[in-house]
């Protein structure tokens, strides 16, 4: 199951070995919660380079009295070649405000610009949000001038984070992880959610995935749920997509999975399909597709582009040591 998923379609979707991925960045340090991921790729065809987007993330430490580490770093690095890549663009999250910053999506416009779609927690709540930087130049992305696209209390919601953008026709459609409010909460609930600044590793909700679409790429019509975690299995606690691969007719869509909330951090790959990129159905339902060898087997955060014939995927995988690195693995489909 590892080599190859067969759909009724006839279609086959060649998928890769984790362990042998080549590392595209290093964490910050060795050990649990040190990661380099949560990445998003974009190929652009006019200038023959690949784009790489990712953040450095050090673990939950507080220091008089304020909390350090977490995602303190996202950066965009250039490559020819999809493996060898050299930082043009880095930014740290004191120009967010808050406390950590997570996935974006970099794409390029209808209008040929260069947009960075990026999640970080918003420090008037601590709940999550989603704003948007915009430029000619990759380089020239600018987080003193981005813009609000979602905050959580725009739709009603405890959370929304790690957004997916793809260009389809002439619409923008955004796939975000968000997590919805439980029933009968109270402000006292509500409290307790975010007094961490990141509601998912509480527990008291869940990490489901929804779509939104705009034909601006600015102005978003919230569409609603299309995959949320089963009760009783593997993914029963999220089910996060963060990356679509079209091969016409079907949409073949990666998300982050976790049992529970003591997986949060630590998710595994599977694997949902849809003809319409609103109802998808889950291939992988007896367990991730896959695993790492080492520490919490996790391996998420996977970013994959179609590029020469060849399919470039971009991941986050835990190693030996308990930290996360950031790898890629080129496969032929």
């Amino acid at each position: 199951m590892r080599d190859l998923i067969n759909l009724k379609s006839h279609k086959a979707l060649k998928l890769f070995e984790p362990e042998k991925g080549i590392i595209v960045a290093t964490p910050p340090g060795r050990g649990s919660g040190y990661w380099a991921g949560a990445s998003s790729i974009l190929y652009d065809e006019e200038v023959g380079k690949f784009y790489l987007y990712y953040r450095l993330r050090r673990p939950r430490l507080v220091e008089n009295g304020r909390e350090i580490g977490r995602g303190y770093e996202c950066r965009i690095a250039e490559s020819k070649d999809g493996v060898n890549f050299k930082t043009i663009w880095k930014v740290d999250k004191s120009y967010f405000g808050g406390i950590s910053l997570e996935k974006a999506s970099l794409i390029k416009t209808l209008e040929g610009n260069y947009r960075l779609y990026i999640s970080y927690v918003d420090p008037e709540d601590n709940r999550w949000r989603i704003d948007m930087m915009e430029a000619d130049k990759v380089e020239d992305l600018d987080p003193t001038k981005k813009i609000k696209i979602f905050t959580s209390s725009d739709l009603g919601i405890e959370g929304i984070k790690d957004p997916e953008v793809i260009i389809l026709g002439y619409l923008y459609y955004m796939i975000v992880s968000y997590a919805p409010s439980p029933e009968n909460i109270d402000e006292s609930l509500r409290l307790k959610m975010h007094e961490t600044a990141d509601v998912y590793n509480t527990g008291i909700t869940k990490s489901c995935t929804g779509l939104a679409v705009s034909s601006d790429g600015v102005n978003f019509k919230w569409l609603g749920d299309i995959l949320s975690p089963r009760e009783n299995s593997w993914d029963a606690y999220a089910t996060r997509i963060t990356s679509i691969l079209y091969s016409p007719p079907v949409f073949y869509a990666f998300y982050d999975g976790s049992k529970d909330v003591s997986e949060n951090y630590e998710e595994k790959l599977g694997l949902a399909v849809s003809l319409s990129l609103r109802d998808f159905e889950i291939v992988s339902t007896k367990g991730p597709i896959l695993l790492s060898p080492h520490s919490s087997r996790s391996v998420r955060y996977v970013s994959v582009v179609p590029v020469f014939d060849k399919l470039y995927y971009y991941y986050e995988m835990a190693v030996a040591d308990g930290s996360h690195e950031l790898r890629v693995s080129v496969v032929e489909p």
